[in-house]
């Protein structure tokens, strides 16, 4: 069994990570804050905050998301300390309502009328 499987990410995905990368480094240069200060807020080591920053696709989301929020970053066009988030997950969770619990597959139907 392999130790490490390369997974491939689409053109949009590697485009979207690396916009976010560089958008935090650019914020947290702006806020005057280090490399170091930024992870140890986020509660993370110094190599991951340059990992984001590059746009490594490997790196855990939730603390990605963290750190864009320490710099200020708004995430699905949210201000911190607004309902806007809230609203986005009710009106989801709403979706999700009406949609099917669990997904089958379809089974063909075989047809032994002969």
């Amino acid at each position: 069994m392999p130790s490490s499987i390369k997974r491939t990410y689409s053109a949009y995905s590697l485009d979207a990570m690396h916009l976010l990368g560089t958008t935090i480094r650019a914020e947290r240069k702006l806020k005057r804050m280090t490399e170091q200060s930024l992870a140890d807020r986020a509660g993370v080591s110094r190599s991951f905050v340059k990992r984001v920053e590059r746009g490594d696709m490997t790196c855990n989301i939730g603390a990605v998301f963290e750190i864009a929020h320490i710099v200020g970053i708004p995430l699905f066009d949210a201000e911190p300390n607004t309902n806007r988030l809230a609203e986005h997950i009710a009106q989801i969770e709403g979706k999700l309502t009406l949609l099917p619990k669990t997904i089958r597959k379809k089974t063909k139907v075989i047809d032994d009328d002969f």
